[in-house]
C-alpha cells in the first residue's frame, strides 16, 4: 500500500497520526504537493490518498483511518462509529472554521474560541458520562485518533485549550503523549505551527461558518455577507478569470454508457414507483427529481454517469385494479407505466433509461439470486394458515375475501377489517367467506412459504454498513432507520406470496406462487439496467468502479439498506451495493397529507394544467426539499418564492445584465478593465461556487440552491452600487467601469445558467441562448472564468419568469384543497361539509371521514404485514393499539359508538 500525503495539510496531518501508532501493515508514504491529483479518476487534487495493493483508491481521511485500524485488528464498534459521523459532520467544519479565522483571518483568542466551543464542549461532557480516559472504553479507538488528530493544531495553541474543560484536556494530553504521533505531526508542521496550513487555507473557500450569520434562520432572506477576503484569494480568482475557457470540455455522452477505467463512474436509482400510484408532488420530490438534480450535477462534472428507474409492476394491488378496471394486470401496467412516463417528461426528469420490472430480464436476474441463496442456505420455510378458493384454485389475498364480520354481522367485512365497526379481522374468522371473483366459499389451508434468513446475514451486513457508512454519505435518517433495524432484531422475512402476477418462483413445490414484492422489486434496477444494455453486469458486479447512489423517502429505506443488501450479500456474486442512500423526509400538503380520494393535493399528471412551467415547480419543490425534517407545500410560500427570488432575485439580475449590454454596447460584451471591487466580487462569486460544488458533492440539494441565490443577489447589488447606467454617461473612466460592471455582470449570468442546469433546465438553457453562450461552458469546476470575452455578440434578451399573481393562487389552492362530496350542497361557510348523522343528532365531517379511513386502511395494513412476518406478539399489539385509537375516532367521526 502506498499512501500520498501532503505538507501543511490538516487531513494528512489526521492520517500520519494514525499510521504512527499502528504496528501494522507496513505503508510506503510518498510526500506530494498539494496541487497535485494522484488519483486518477478525480479531477482535483484530492489528499492525503491511500492506493491499495489492489489498485484501488481510498481517499478520505476518515475512511483510511478505519481502514488501517481493521487491517491492525482493532474492531470498529457503533460508538465508534458514532464518534466517526459526528466528527465528519460536526467538528471538522468548526475547527475547519477557526483555523481559517486565525491563519488567514488573523484572529485570537476569543474569537477563534467560540467557533469551536460547543463541540469541545460536547466532547468534554462525553467523556464525563462515559468515566473511561478515551472516548469509547478504557483503550484507545479509532475515534480517539481521528478526533485527536482534528483538533491538534488547534488546541496545540495553549490559549484555545479551556481549563475549565477538564476531561478533554487530560484525554488531549494523554493522547499527545505518544512520542511516534509526536514525530509524525512534526513530519507535517515542519515547526512552523499552526502557519504550516496557511497556504492551504487560503485556498480554501471561506468556511461556511464565518460567511452565514448566525442568526439567521431564513437563509432566502439573507444579503451575500462582505466578509474580508485575504489578497490572496482575490488575487487567486482573479487570476483564474483571466484563464477564459482554458478548462477541460464537456464531455459527449453516448450510449449506452458504460463504466470506465480510471473514472469516476457514477451509477444513480430512484425508488421504482409503484405502477397503480400516480405520484404526488411529495413522490416526486423524494426520489425521482432529487435523483435528476444529482446526475445533471454529475454530468456538469463530467463525472460517467448512469441515471435508471422505472415502474415497479408485481403484486396484489396490481390484481386488485385490473379488478376493478376490468382490465388484465398487463392491461393495467401499460396503461398507467405510460401515464408515470409522460409525468416524468413532463417535469424534465433526465433519466437515461426508464424500464418496467414485468420483463424476462426481470424473471432470469431475480430467479438468480433466488437459486445462490438457496445453494448457500440462506432461505427458510415455514407455513401460514390462508384461505383458499378452489374455484379459482388459489390462496387469497386479504382485499380478495369478503364474508360476515365475526363481530358485528356486517355482512360485507373484507379479509383484514370490517368497515361498520372497524374490527380487525382475520380472514379465516369470517362468517360465510366468499372469493371476491368468482363468489365462491373458500376453505381454510395452510400455505408453506419461503423466507430470507435475516439473522444468518446479520454479522455481514453489519460489516458491509460499517464500510458503507464509513466511506459513503447517508443522510442521518437512513443511518438511524437501518440502526433501529437492526437494533430491534433481524427476524426472516417472507419473500413469497400466494399470486398470479409476479415472478414465478423456480421451485416445483411452489410453482403456484411469485416472489414478494420486496425481495423482487429492487431486483428491478438490476433488470431495468439489463433491458438498457446487454453489459448491465459491468454496473452491477463491478464495486470496485462503481459508486452506487439510492434516491428514496425514507419509508424505503430498510428494504433498501437492510433486505435488498442480504439478499446480494447472500448470493455472492460481487454485486455492487449502495454506497450512498439519500432519504428525504415527508412533504406534506399546507396543513394535511396528499390525497387522491379526497382530490387533495398537487398530482403529477394535474401540475401541467396549473399553467405553471415545470420548471418552477422543480424550483419549487426542491427549494422545500425535505432534507433533515417534514416540510410542507404552500400556495402562499409559492408565490412568494416565484416573485421574490426568482422574478426579483434571479431574473432581475440576469435580465439587467443582458439589457445593459444591449442597450449601452449594441449588443457587445465590452471591454473589461477590472478594479479592486470587481476583483473582490469576482472572489465573492468563486467561493459561493465552490461552496455549491461541496454541498452538491454532498447530496446536501437544498442547500446548494441558496447558493445560486446569493449569487444573483450578489450580482444585484454590484450593479446597484455600480451604476452603470449612470456611469456610461460620464467621463472616459467611468465609460471604462460601466464595461467593466456590464461585462462581469453578463458573465456572473452565464455561470449562474450552468449552476441552474441541474434545478432548472429550461431557464438555464433559455439564458444561454439569450447569451449565445458558447456550449464549452456547461462544465462545472471550482473556478469562475470569463466565458463571454470582450467582443461575444449575445441574442435578443426577454424576461424568464412571470409574476403570479393573488387570485390565481387562491384558485388554485380551492382547486387542490378537496373535491366536494356527491350529492351534497356546496357549503356557503367556509365549514367542511357535513351530513346528518341520523338518530345521533350528530353532523359528520365528510373529509374528516375519508381521511380516517385512509389511515385505518393504512395501519390495518402494517398490521397484517407483521402478522405474515411472524412479528414479535409485544410489536404487533403496539400497532394494534394504534388501529383501534384509529378505529375509535372514525367511529367518532361518524357520529357511531365504539
Amino acid at each position: 500500500m502506498k499512501l500520498y500525503w501532503s505538507e501543511g495539510t490538516p487531513q494528512s496531518f489526521k492520517v500520519l497520526a494514525a499510521i504512527a501508532g499502528l504496528s501494522a501493515p507496513t505503508v510506503e508514504l510518498q510526500c506530494v504537493g498539494q496541487e497535485e491529483c494522484v488519483v486518477p479518476f478525480l479531477s482535483h487534487p484530492q489528499v492525503p490518498a491511500l492506493q491499495l495493493d489492489c489498485g484501488n483508491y481510498l481517499f478520505s481521511a476518515n475512511v483510511i483511518c478505519q481502514y488501517l485500524f481493521a487491517l491492525n485488528g482493532m474492531e470498529q464498534t457503533n460508538l465508534t462509529n458514532q464518534w466517526l459521523e459526528w466528527e465528519a459532520i460536526e467538528l471538522q467544519p468548526a475547527v475547519s472554521a477557526a483555523l481559517y479565522s486565525m491563519v488567514v483571518q488573523g484572529k485570537k483568542g476569543e474569537e477563534v474560541l467560540q467557533l469551536v466551543w460547543k463541540v469541545l464542549d460536547y466532547i468534554d461532557q462525553s467523556l464525563a458520562k462515559t468515566n473511561t480516559p478515551f472516548l469509547t472504553s478504557a483503550s484507545e479507538s479509532t475515534s480517539d485518533v481521528v478526533l485527536w488528530g482534528t483538533l491538534y493544531p488547534l488546541l496545540s495553541q495553549a490559549s484555545l485549550l479551556p481549563e475549565k474543560l477538564k476531561r478533554l484536556t487530560e484525554w488531549f494530553h494523554n493522547m499527545s503523549s505518544s512520542e511516534v504521533r509526536m514525530k509524525a505531526v512534526e513530519s507535517v508542521l515542519k515547526g512552523k505551527g499552526v502557519q504550516a496550513f496557511k497556504t492551504y487555507l487560503q485556498k480554501q473557500p471561506i468556511p461556511a461558518i464565518l460567511r452565514l450569520k448566525p442568526t439567521c434562520n431564513d437563509p432566502e432572506d439573507r444579503e451575500p455577507v462582505e466578509n474580508a477576503l485575504s489578497e490572496e484569494e482575490v488575487a487567486a480568482a482573479t487570476r483564474t478569470w483571466l484563464k477564459g475557457l482554458a478548462c477541460p470540455k464537456p464531455q459527449q455522452r453516448l450510449h449506452p454508457i458504460l463504466p470506465q477505467k480510471n473514472k469516476r463512474n457514477i451509477l444513480i436509482t430512484s425508488a421504482l414507483p409503484y405502477v397503480n400510484n400516480v405520484p404526488h408532488l411529495g413522490n416526486i420530490i423524494g426520489s425521482v427529481l432529487s435523483a435528476d438534480v444529482f446526475a445533471r450535477y454529475c454530468r456538469l462534472r463530467n463525472w460517467n454517469t448512469l441515471y435508471i428507474c422505472g415502474t415497479d409492476e408485481y403484486g396484489t394491488a396490481t390484481e386488485n385494479k385490473a379488478i376493478e378496471e376490468g382490465l388484465t394486470p398487463r392491461q393495467i401496467c401499460d396503461k398507467y407505466s405510460a401515464v408515470h412516463a409522460n409525468i416524468y417528461k413532463w417535469f424534465n426528469i433526465s433519466f437515461d433509461y426508464f424500464g418496467r420490472t414485468t420483463t424476462t430480464h426481470q424473471t432470469t436476474i431475480a430467479q438468480d439470486i433466488f437459486q445462490r441463496l438457496l445453494e448457500r442456505d440462506f432461505l427458510l420455510t415455514d407455513t401460514m394458515e390462508q384461505l383458499k378458493c378452489d374455484k379459482c384454485d388459489r390462496f387469497l389475498a386479504d382485499r380478495f375475501v369478503e364474508g360476515i364480520c365475526p363481530f358485528c354481522n356486517y355482512e360485507e367485512a373484507r379479509g383484514d377489517q370490517c368497515d361498520k365497526c372497524g374490527k380487525l379481522i382475520n380472514a379465516i374468522e369470517l362468517k360465510n367467506p366468499h372469493c371476491k371473483v368468482c363468489k365462491e366459499t373458500p376453505c381454510v389451508k395452510t400455505s408453506k412459504h419461503l423466507f430470507l434468513d435475516l439473522p444468518k446475514l446479520k454479522d455481514s451486513l453489519q460489516e458491509w454498513l460499517n464500510k458503507s457508512w464509513g466511506s459513503g454519505d447517508w443522510t442521518s435518517n437512513a443511518r438511524l432507520i437501518t440502526q433501529s433495524w437492526i437494533r430491534d432484531g433481524l427476524k426472516p422475512r417472507c419473500i413469497t406470496r400466494d399470486l398470479k402476477w409476479g415472478t414465478p418462483v423456480p421451485l416445483e413445490e411452489f410453482k403456484d406462487k411469485v416472489f414478494y414484492v420486496w425481495f423482487d422489486a429492487p431486483i428491478g434496477y438490476l433488470s431495468i439496467t439489463a433491458n438498457y444494455t446487454d453489459q448491465w453486469e459491468k454496473w452491477w458486479k463491478n464495486p470496485e468502479q462503481v459508486q452506487l447512489y439510492n434516491f428514496m423517502a425514507k419509508d424505503n429505506v430498510p428494504f433498501h439498506s437492510v433486505i435488498f443488501p442480504c439478499s446480494l450479500i447472500g448470493a455472492d456474486d460481487n454485486y455492487t451495493k449502495v454506497n450512498h442512500l439519500i432519504a428525504t423526509e415527508y412533504l406534506n400538503y399546507e396543513d394535511g397529507k396528499f390525497s387522491k380520494s379526497r382530490g387533495v393535493g398537487v398530482f403529477g399528471d394535474m401540475a401541467k394544467d396549473t399553467g405553471i412551467p415545470a420548471d418552477i415547480w422543480r424550483f419549487y419543490l426542491l427549494y422545500i426539499r425535505p432534507e433533515g425534517q417534514d416540510s410542507a407545500f404552500c400556495w402562499n410560500d409559492l408565490l412568494l418564492k416565484n416573485n421574490s427570488e426568482l422574478l426579483n432575485n434571479l431574473g432581475n439580475f440576469v435580465n439587467r445584465a443582458a439589457m445593459f449590454v444591449c442597450k449601452f454596447f449594441d449588443g457587445h460584451v465590452p471591454e473589461m478593465v477590472l478594479s479592486s471591487d470587481d476583483k473582490k466580487v469576482l472572489a465573492h462569486v468563486t467561493v459561493e461556487l465552490q461552496q455549491y460544488n461541496r454541498l452538491l458533492e454532498k447530496v446536501k440539494i437544498r442547500d446548494a440552491l441558496r447558493c445560486i441565490l446569493n449569487i444573483s443577489r450578489l450580482g444585484n447589488q454590484y450593479i446597484q452600487v455600480s451604476e452603470p447606467w449612470k456611469r456610461i454617461k460620464g467621463n472616459d473612466a467611468n465609460r471604462i467601469c460601466a464595461g467593466t460592471v456590464t461585462g462581469v455582470a453578463v458573465n456572473i449570468a452565464c455561470l449562474l445558467s450552468v449552476m441552474l442546469q441541474p434545478y432548472m433546465p429550461t431557464v438555464s438553457a433559455t439564458i444561454q441562448a439569450q447569451l449565445q453562450a458558447p456550449s464549452e461552458c456547461n462544465i462545472l469546476t471550482d473556478d469562475f472564468v470569463c466565458v463571454l470575452p470582450a467582443g461575444h455578440k449575445i441574442g435578443s434578451v426577454n424576461p424568464l419568469f412571470q409574476k403570479l399573481e393573488n387570485d390565481q393562487i387562491e384558485s388554485l389552492r380551492k382547486r387542490f384543497g378537496g373535491a366536494q362530496p356527491k350529492d351534497q350542497p356546496v357549503p356557503t361557510t367556509k365549514k367542511e361539509p357535513t351530513v346528518d348523522a341520523g338518530d345521533t343528532g350528530k353532523s359528520v365531517d365528510i373529509h374528516k371521514v375519508k381521511e380516517l379511513t385512509e389511515e385505518v386502511a393504512k395501519q390495518g395494513n402494517l398490521v397484517r404485514e407483521l402478522k405474515n412476518q411472524k412479528a414479535e406478539k409485544a410489536h404487533i399489539e403496539v400497532e394494534v393499539k394504534k388501529l383501534l385509537a384509529l378505529k375509535k375516532q372514525l367511529a367518532h367521526a361518524e357520529g357511531k359508538p365504539f
